[in-house]
């Protein structure tokens, strides 16, 4: 007799239908997951609006100018954009919230509290996506 006639003889057998059913739950939620992914793919691969910067120039002490690339969808209202200057020690040392002229590039100015080292875009929003980009 081997070990598993004696675990049948102990405990019984599994009941057939219940690899039948826990193999179709398996499947359901699977392409259910499937479907989500696709979808949250598809949705976030086109956003309506999106940037990125072009370069920065350190005028001096207290002001910094950017140039930001922005595109903007046929379907994007209400979109604002954000930049950062940083100092040498990485501390924001200036922000600018703007509204882009259009489609293509920006030049923003952003007043700084002290000489900035780096500037960053953060990203364009609009109405419908939370997330900059």
């Amino acid at each position: 007799m081997t070990s598993q006639d004696l675990l049948t003889e102990r405990y019984g057998a599994p009941a057939p239908w219940r690899r039948r059913s826990l193999l179709a739950a398996v499947a359901v939620v699977a392409a259910v997951s499937l479907a989500w992914l696709a979808w949250t793919t598809l949705v976030h691969a086109n956003p309506s609006v999106r940037s990125d910067i072009v370069g920065f120039d350190v005028v001096d002490d207290h002001t910094t100018t950017a140039v930001v690339d922005v595109r903007v969808g046929a379907d994007a209202t209400d979109v604002q954009c954000l930049v950062r200057a940083y100092a040498a020690d990485k501390v924001v040392v200036g922000e600018r919230v703007f509204t882009p002229t259009g489609d293509g590039r920006t030049e923003v100015s952003v007043r700084t509290e002290r000489l900035a080292t780096a500037v960053e875009n953060v990203g364009c929003t609009a109405d419908g996506q939370s997330r900059p980009r």
